[in-house]
């Protein structure tokens, strides 16, 4: 089960990173003003942090809160486990644009810091947030 697991975990993965990486091209094609940049990675993350919570919290952990209240508490702590690693991504992603001043070398780091922070994430996911209730 629990390769079963990792691979559709990869495959979610994958679809959050181009779903974050679309919503900053999209974002930047119609906004180069100030802080375009950093606007368009914020607009990605927050576009994949729900996405990969989603997909996550059904596929990946099964889980089924009791309530909105208890759905809310675990998007809150799914959110809080991924500061570390959204530092990571952005760190990359960032570095990356900076060192070769291109979108591909922007994208190229992105993409290493995100298959990094999601490596991670799922580790903090399931000793922290996705927690089996003992009933």
């Amino acid at each position: 089960i629990i390769f079963i697991a990792m691979r559709y975990y990869k495959t979610f993965a994958i679809v959050a990173m181009m779903l974050n990486l679309c919503s900053q091209e999209l974002l930047l094609l119609f906004y180069q003003g100030a802080y375009a940049l950093y606007l368009a990675i914020l607009a990605g993350t927050v576009t994949g942090l729900v996405s990969k919570y989603l997909l996550d919290k059904f596929y990946i952990f099964e889980f089924r809160a009791a309530g909105w209240s208890e759905d809310l508490n675990r998007f809150l702590a799914y959110s809080v486990t991924g500061v570390f690693t959204t530092l990571i991504f952005w760190g990359f992603e960032l570095s990356f644009d900076y060192l070769f001043g291109s979108k591909t070398g922007r994208y190229t780091g992105a993409v290493i810091g995100l298959s990094i922070g999601y490596y991670l994430k799922y580790r903090l996911d399931r000793r922290f947030v996705f927690i089996r209730r003992v009933t």
